[in-house]
């Protein structure tokens, strides 16, 4: 079953001679439980996509339907309820509240969403994470790698539809993004949940099942490559 559904998205900027086409009548679907990658260089179209996908900007024609729902025509309130529950975010630069522990941006999803607090679906987190010994500790006590994980947390404690990774280990050393690499891989193959991983490095890519490739805002190659 496909968890998402991306048909004939076109999204143009300005207008006459200054007219951009960011995205060209873009299609393709992602099934249940696939580890998929979105690669292209700068300018190819992904970053506008993730946009369209995770609903931070809508397109000028097409659909995103998500679990069978069409995100587009949402209005502003309807869809920041439906992102919250059903798209998990993981973006390069972390986007930690720094007021709040690990645990507590870990939760913070849950918690705007009205949800009571599952300290035992929590802990199996931070468990699966390595951060156990750091749930007290605010961000700027922790190194990159460790916001990464804590990011990584946020995106998977409301159960969603798929998580969104934007250039997950773009801010990291080699060594530490193995390691966001090799968590993204966990939480698909062990807890069954979908991801979507924007990224321009081959080798991150090559990581997935399925690559997607992007250039000048169309799709120009779609491949499974692992059985």
């Amino acid at each position: 079953m496909a968890v998402l559904e991306v048909k004939d998205l076109t999204k143009i900027y300005g207008e006459g001679e200054a007219e951009v086409v960011a995205l060209d009548h873009v299609s393709f679907s992602v099934e249940r439980g696939e580890f998929v990658a979105i690669i292209g260089a700068s300018g190819s179209g992904k970053s506008t996509l993730m946009n369209q996908i995770g609903g931070i900007d809508r397109p000028t024609s097409g659909s995103v339907r998500i679990e069978d729902r069409e995100i587009t025509g949402m209005d502003e309130d309807e869809l920041s309820i439906f992102r919250r529950r059903n798209i998990g975010m993981i973006y390069q630069f972390y986007n930690l509240i720094p007021t709040l522990t690990a645990e507590e941006n870990v939760m913070l999803p849950r918690l705007l969403d009205g949800r009571a607090k599952d300290t035992g679906k929590l802990s199996a987190i931070m468990e699966a994470l390595g951060l156990e010994k750091r749930a007290k500790h605010y961000p700027a006590e922790m190194s990159g790698g460790q916001q990464q994980r804590v990011s990584i947390g946020r995106a998977l404690i409301n159960d969603p539809a798929f998580v969104l990774a934007d250039e997950p280990t773009g801010n990291l050393d080699s060594r530490t993004g193995g390691e966001i690499m090799d968590l993204l891989r966990y939480s698909n193959r062990k807890l069954s949940q979908t991801i979507l991983l924007i990224t321009h490095d081959e080798k991150i890519a090559l990581q997935s099942d399925r690559i997607i490739t992007m250039s000048d805002g169309k799709i120009i190659g779609d491949e499974v490559i692992k059985a």
